[in-house]
């Protein structure tokens, strides 16, 4: 039996009383993560020693026995002398994967408040709710949670061949597995076979679950799939997907760097698989 996992992190959604000055602080403008320069770390003082204007701050729990928090920085606000901002995907490798995994919390929880401030059904003003990690409207009652999207990733087979795709808003010359959300009414299974088909007109069969990755660009959770090629040619749609391809692992195109989404990890996993 394998030994489970050491929990680092413990969510809350109440701060507590008394702060010990060793808190956490992810503080985000917009989608810029606050970091020292020379390390890519996360800031680590109080923000208001730093002079930052603070929008809003959210408590998100104890990681390693520590505070912390989410923050959101007013968008004029530069970055204080030692610390820049950054892209929080440009951060993958950087931060280590528990604190990227924080980070990624941060700021959906931070986009949450912020696009929910008004209720959708009445245009009244919402409110914070104290006894969950909840925004409620006091007209209507209607509660605002934040969101996840649910997406799947898969890694089609054929033989000893992957499809490798390329999106239009992928950097040139680079391609990787297929991916799409998840539509209401949709099992995770019923998605691939939808997106598969629509985007390059091929069956798959043989469903095989991989893996999950939380994926905040903006709020998704990447359900990993494994699958095999069962009938049809390629046909490209043209609008998700530009090129498409057969390949072996001796004969890969260029695929996106590093080992830090789950993308990547059904990639290696097959290039393991048929060394």
């Amino acid at each position: 039996m394998s030994t489970p996992p050491k929990v680092l992190f413990h969510p809350d959604h109440q701060a507590p009383g008394e702060r010990t000055g060793d808190e956490l602080w992810f503080a985000f403008r917009r989608r810029e993560l606050l970091v020292h320069e020379e390390l890519g770390v996360e800031a680590r003082e109080e923000l208001a020693a730093l002079g930052l204007e603070i929008q809003s701050s959210h408590y998100l729990g104890r990681y390693r026995g520590r505070h912390t928090f989410a923050a959101e920085i007013a968008e004029s606000c530069s970055a204080p002398p030692g610390f820049a901002f950054r892209e929080l995907f440009g951060l993958y490798g950087r931060l280590p994967d528990a604190l990227q995994k924080l980070a990624g919390r941060a700021i959906q929880i931070l986009e949450w408040d912020r696009t929910h401030r008004f209720c959708g059904a009445c245009g009244r003003e919402t409110e914070v709710v104290s006894a969950e990690r909840a925004r409620v409207c006091p007209a209507c009652g209607l509660h605002f949670f934040p969101r996840v999207a649910p997406s799947m990733i898969v890694a089609v087979e054929r033989d000893e061949e992957i499809l490798l795709a390329r999106s239009p808003h992928f950097p040139p010359g680079i391609f990787s597995v297929l991916a799409g959300f998840v539509e209401p009414g949709e099992s995770v299974e019923d998605t691939i076979h939808r997106e598969v088909y629509e985007e390059v007109g091929i069956e798959v069969s043989d469903l095989h679950y991989f893996g999950s990755q939380p994926w905040p660009h903006p709020h998704s959770l990447m359900l990993g799939y494994q699958a095999r090629h069962t009938g049809g040619e390629l046909r490209i749609d043209g609008v998700e997907i530009e090129e498409a391809g057969w390949y072996r692992a001796d004969d890969m195109p260029r695929t996106f760097p590093g080992r830090f989404s789950i993308a990547q990890w059904l990639i290696h996993d097959f290039l393991a698989r048929n060394a």
